[in-house]
């Protein structure tokens, strides 16, 4: 069963489930209809018995009564709306026990042994059966004792109603609502059917597209979402946001694989062209100038040097990000990370002069690339200083500012420094890649943190702010 079940469609499943909940809806409707009619039948009966003896008016002669009683005793079928009677004492039948005589129970007999003259005080009614076997409603009431020349008999009356008309009502009306409830089953079959085909149309669509990009890998498909805001809308806009997001990874993935083949052909193709020159000249016999061929050692080594630096760059570009599953980021001093990065600046730019403020940051964040995107910073700051230039650093409540004295950057140009492999009009002659803003900017917001760049007039002020605490926390915000 468990089975069948799982291979069933969404829209059978919904049908089905849809289905079953009103066909028991709809059976118990029923029941209890049935047994509501059972109940009001039954009433109906009780009421006519007793109505057989409130028929006995105070003023009239109980002996009179009791022949009547008698002669109901004797056998007539059950075809009339009178009831029959049959008198009985605390033995039995008094008037004789006829094939449609009521046959008394244990509670007819104590009732009639009770001795009184009030319906309320001695009286039973329920089910029972004739001599014959037919079933019957009966009634019995206690007349109290009566005297039959020196004998003294306590007697009571039983009114009987036949419970066939009742049971074949009753089965009539079962047979109705069963037509009835599976005339409706049916139809609910049919609206089930209708509405999880109708609510579902959505998801067929939603089907269709995924099933599109599995087998054409065409990503940044969509499909309409309509004006509700239901679940299957929501699910349908999440869809087109999922497939926008594909289709712009796959665009910018390929964006840099572009970039990068053609960053790493000029410094490949010159290091290929030098590595002939050498090999040429080996095999020829001979021999380059000992200035030239140190030239070309040296060229190679910058060329693999910056070889080195460019895939490094994109190394760190392609790790990880920290929603999609990087290593948890630990508590970091930034003061001690400016330090260090500060003191590789130094080395790098020997003839400029470094003002340096510094007040302690705790932040929480991957040491290696903060203390990588800090660096990049500097160097920035350090390619684009005119010689004997400053310097500027700070550290204050959270905001690193670095700041140069160079010519700074185009207004027009602004935009465009944190995205990747972009290098100003100006700055491409000068070593780099263009990879070293766009990885300060990924750090940044791996951190929970943002960094802008602007002009200082002169020169270029580089800012990044990050969230944390001036000391080491137990615990820093998780927005960290």
């Amino acid at each position: 069963m468990t089975g069948r079940w799982r291979r069933l469609t969404l829209r059978g499943r919904l049908a089905t489930l849809t289905a079953a909940v009103v066909s028991v809806a709809v059976i118990l409707c029923c029941a209890l209809a049935w047994f509501a009619a059972r109940e009001q039948m039954s009433t109906q009966v009780n009421d006519t018995l007793k109505q057989s003896w409130s028929g006995t008016t105070p003023g009239q002669d109980l002996g009179d009564k009791i022949v009547q009683w008698c002669r109901g005793s004797a056998e007539r079928p059950f075809d009339q709306s009178q009831a029959v009677t049959t008198l009985i004492s605390s033995s039995g039948p008094v008037c004789g026990a006829g094939a449609k005589s009521v046959r008394p129970t244990p509670d007819d007999l104590s009732t009639a042994a009770s001795g009184t003259r009030s319906p309320a005080a001695a009286s039973t009614i329920h089910d029972g059966r004739t001599y014959d076997g037919t079933p019957i409603r009966i009634y019995t009431v206690s007349i109290g004792p009566v005297t039959n020349g020196s004998e003294t008999v306590n007697l009571a009356v039983s009114f009987a109603q036949p419970l066939q008309p009742m049971e074949r009502a009753l089965a009539k009306l079962a047979l109705i609502l069963l037509a009835l409830a599976l005339l409706v089953i049916a139809g609910a079959l049919i609206a089930a059917w209708y509405v999880a085909r109708t609510g579902l149309r959505p998801v067929d669509k939603l089907t269709a597209a995924v099933e599109h990009i599995a087998r054409t890998e065409e990503v940044g498909t969509t499909i309409d979402v309509g004006e509700g805001e239901d679940e299957i809308a929501r699910l349908s806009s999440s869809f087109n946001s999922m497939s926008t997001a594909l289709a712009s990874s796959r665009e910018r993935q390929s964006q840099l694989i572009a970039d990068a083949g053609h960053e790493l052909r000029t410094p490949l193709t010159s290091l290929r062209t030098n590595v002939d020159l050498l090999v040429r000249s080996d095999d020829t016999g001979r021999p380059l100038p000992p200035e030239t061929h140190a030239k070309l050692l040296r060229n190679m080594k910058a060329q693999m040097g910056e070889l080195s630096t460019l895939i490094g760059d994109l190394l760190e570009l392609s790790r990880p990000t920290r929603r999609n599953g990087a290593k948890p980021l630990e508590v970091v001093a930034l003061h001690d990370i400016a330090a260090r990065a500060l003191d590789r600046a130094r080395l790098r730019g020997p003839g400029l002069e470094f003002t340096v403020a510094i007040d302690p940051w705790y932040v929480r964040a991957d040491a290696h690339a903060l203390e990588r995107a800090v660096i990049n910073l500097l160097d920035n700051a350090v390619k684009f200083s005119p010689a004997g230039g400053t310097i500027d650093l700070g550290l204050h409540f959270g905001t690193l500012t670095v700041r140069d004295h160079g010519p700074g950057i185009p207004e027009e140009d602004l935009p465009h420094v944190f995205e990747r492999f972009w290098r100003s009009p100006s700055a491409r002659q000068m070593p780099g890649s263009g990879l070293g803003l766009a990885i300060v900017s990924q750090t940044v917001q791996d951190c929970g943190g943002e960094v802008s760049l602007s002009n200082a007039n002169p020169g270029t002020l580089a800012t990044m702010r990050l969230p944390g605490a001036p000391t080491p926390p137990p615990d820093l915000p998780t927005a960290l």
